[in-house]
């Protein structure tokens, strides 16, 4: 199982069964023994490229009146 840097498998595990529940991602289930799990996004996930742009966009604006800098 691959995990980031600082996220425990309790934290990965609930994140990804949140955004199961949302229908953000699909989670599947492949063979029996090793068992392999297979997440992929959905179409609803899509929807979230906008407002990530639109907020990305705005940090880079705003970038050195938030950093100080």
């Amino acid at each position: 199982m691959l995990i980031s840097p600082g996220i425990t498998p309790k934290v990965l595990a609930k994140e990804l069964k949140d955004l199961e529940q949302h229908q953000f991602i699909k989670r599947t289930v492949v063979g029996e023994y090793p068992v392999k799990i297979i997440y992929t996004h959905e179409p609803y996930a899509d929807t979230l490229t906008p407002p990530i742009y639109a907020m990305r966009d705005w940090g880079i604006s705003h970038r050195k009146k938030v950093t100080g800098a």
